[in-house]
């Protein structure tokens, strides 16, 4: 291959990694691994898509505050990693960032990341949250007694329909097997009085 196939070869990479590049943000080629993507001090309010090239990723200093769930799961190469001084809001939704970030053991900017709201978990790093800190992570509201006796009431008003509907069965049941004994008994032998059929049965 010559220079010159070589240098038409960057140039249309360059191009096409130029037109994936996010908006907001400026992309580097790292020699031909991939892309180092500087989004720093751009007032981001959401995370850009990104390349999936993407080696490099710079997105401090903006005003991020969550990350959707699998917005960085295709950054497969992803080398070096910067969300710091972010207002990250530590809610039941930044658990996704926060796993994911417990992943990237290349990064050196991880410990730097800290929540700012709510007020219980302000300035508390992300990697040091449990899951039961998270706002909105916990369970569900304990019933109440009014729901409970609600919820009672319907099952027992089921319970006695059911109960109904099987003695319904059990009676039609009983009435389908006396018809068909009788329609068994033959038509001579329906004449004759029941005493004198039990005592011929007898016999």
């Amino acid at each position: 291959m010559s220079i010159a196939e070589g240098l038409v070869i960057l140039l249309v990479l360059g191009v096409g990694q130029a037109e994936i590049c996010p908006l907001s943000c400026s992309c580097k080629l790292v020699e031909t691994k991939g892309l180092k993507v500087d989004c720093s001090s751009r007032r981001l309010k959401e995370v850009p898509v990104l390349p999936y090239n993407t080696i490099k990723l710079y997105l401090q200093n903006n005003s991020l505050t969550t990350a959707p769930a699998g917005i960085f799961d295709h950054l497969l190469n992803l080398e070096v990693v910067d969300l710091s001084n972010n207002p990250w809001h530590c809610d039941c939704h930044i658990l996704y960032l926060k796993l994911w970030m417990e992943d990237q053991t290349r990064s050196r900017h991880l410990a730097e990341d800290r929540c700012a709201t709510p007020a219980s978990a302000k300035m508390r790093p992300l990697s040091q949250l449990t899951g039961n800190e998270l706002t909105g992570c916990a369970g569900p509201w304990p019933i109440t007694c009014q729901e409970f006796l609600v919820r009672d009431i319907i099952l027992i008003a089921f319970a006695i329909v059911v109960l109904v509907l099987m003695s319904c069965a059990v009676r039609i049941s009983k009435r389908l097997a006396c018809c068909i004994a009788v329609t068994e008994i033959p038509p001579a032998m329906q004449l004759i009085p029941k005493s004198i059929r039990k005592s011929h049965k007898s016999q």
